[in-house]
């Protein structure tokens, strides 16, 4: 079956190594912070500025003046530090965060990233977005493979107005783990369990690349 949100989250925090700086973006990004591997010792950065993130917190517990990006309430670790935006971008452009996960509207298979505006449709701005793909040195992004009417949202080329081009690594779906090849296509790494390879194959109208056996996915 297809993979939740939830577990799309799940399945991004194992790329998450011991000592990184991350960043969140907004959307189904920001859910991996419930999910970080216990012994692992890492930095969440929100671009709004703060740098020691923790989980969302319990109902009842919400601190409306601790935000991230996306204006979801959160908490503090022991440790933490808030500042303005300026120094927030300042650690981005100075590419001080080893990782960033985005999420994304589109993707195409040479690694070009859409993910702030669909034409015709308000929208309140590009926010960190341009930043972020320009500057980080590692992005994952979290998404959706197919959108609400089943079009495969992976591609040859975006179709929507571009954040970043030529600049993703790496995709995690509800339905597979998949590499951009620095030639281009997507490489099938892994499925979500009872999802076969040939609808993975359906859903991907960009160049997909299958080699051998593809194991499914594992959450622990």
């Amino acid at each position: 079956m297809a993979f939740s949100k939830e577990e799309i989250a799940q399945r991004i925090a194992k790329e998450i190594k011991d000592g990184y700086y991350v960043n969140l973006g907004i959307g189904i990004p920001t859910l991996v912070a419930n999910y970080i591997p216990k012994g692992i010792n890492i930095v969440l950065q929100s671009e709004n500025g703060l740098l020691g993130m923790g989980p969302f917190p319990f109902e009842g517990e919400e601190d409306a003046d601790l935000i991230n990006a996306g204006k979801q309430t959160i908490t503090t670790l022991p440790g933490s530090s808030i500042f303005d935006s300026a120094m927030s971008f300042g650690m981005i452009r100075a590419q001080k965060v080893d990782l960033t996960i985005l999420g994304a509207m589109e993707v195409s298979e040479n690694g070009d990233i859409a993910n702030w505006k669909i034409p015709g449709k308000m929208v309140k701005g590009m926010g960190g977005a341009m930043d972020l793909v320009a500057s980080a040195k590692n992005i994952i992004v979290a998404m959706q493979h197919v959108n609400k009417a089943g079009e495969s949202k992976l591609l040859p080329n975006c179709t929507l107005p571009l954040t970043g081009v030529k600049c993703i690594r790496k995709v995690v779906t509800e339905l597979a783990v998949l590499d951009i090849l620095p030639g281009g296509g997507f490489k099938l790494l892994e499925r979500a369990p009872g999802v076969s390879v040939d609808f993975i194959k359906q859903s991907t109208l960009g160049r997909l690349i299958v080699e051998g056996e593809i194991p499914e996915m594992q959450l622990n």
